[in-house]
This record gives structure tokens, sequence and C-alpha cells, in this order.
């Protein structure tokens, strides 16, 4: 079965959130910052990986994405802090 991601971008100042489901994250954070991954992070020049999950199986991710897409920047925040305490930009080069 082919692994799936949920992931979260943001910008240089970490106060603006896109959160993304792909099965390449490698390909798709490359699109993102070539500004080819989608308006909202073209718009709002979110590049900056800070988060992200790996499942097992697609529909659990697309359900993951829903999940956090619903809730308060701050919970946000602290999910992103329980891995990546200071927001920096993860590398992610597989």
């Amino acid at each position: 079965m082919k692994l799936s991601y949920v992931y979260i971008l943001t910008n240089k100042y970490r106060t603006t959130f896109y959160i993304g489901v792909t099965s390449n994250l490698e390909r798709r954070i490359l699109l993102h910052s070539k500004g080819e991954g989608s308006k909202f992070t073209k718009k709002y020049n979110l590049k900056d990986l800070v988060y992200f999950e790996e499942f097992m199986d697609i529909n659990q991710a697309i359900l993951r994405e829903k999940q956090l897409k619903n809730w308060r920047h701050d919970w946000k925040v602290n999910l992103i802090k329980e891995t990546n305490p200071k927001l920096e930009t993860l590398d992610i080069m597989m």
C-alpha cells in the first residue's frame, strides 16, 4: 500500500496555515515552493513545511486533513509544537 501524508505549510511569520494531503510529500512541497501548489498557498506565500503525518491509507489521511482544517489556529500551533517546538521549516528530502 502507498503511503499518504497530511502536511501543514506556513509563511515566514507563522501566521497563516495551509493543510493538505498528498501521496508524494516531497513533490508536493516542491510544487508549493514554486507557487504551483494551490492558489491559497501562492496568495499567502505559504512555502514552509512545519508539520506532517504519515498514513498507510489515503482515506485516513483525508479524514485527518478534514479534522485539522476544522481546528482553531492555536490548536494547530500546539499540535505542530509537539514535534517541532520552534516551528522550524522541516527538510523532507527523501
